[in-house]
């Protein structure tokens, strides 16, 4: 998987790609800074197999 961080008009944001290329996440939101953009990446690559998961169905 790859994060992708980009601009798109005046606000940077990410996306996380497969390895088939496919998207399967993204920022949801534009950050007027890029090292705010970072920070999310950084918050999101921090998740793991020990981060619960709140099934609410």
């Amino acid at each position: 998987m790859t994060f992708v961080l980009y601009r798109s008009g005046f606000e940077y944001r990410w996306r996380l790609r497969a390895t088939n290329g496919r998207i399967i996440a993204d920022s949801g939101e534009g950050y007027f800074n890029k090292s705010d953009c970072l920070a999310a990446i950084r918050l999101v690559e921090a998740t793991s197999a020990a981060t619960p998961v709140a099934d609410i169905s």
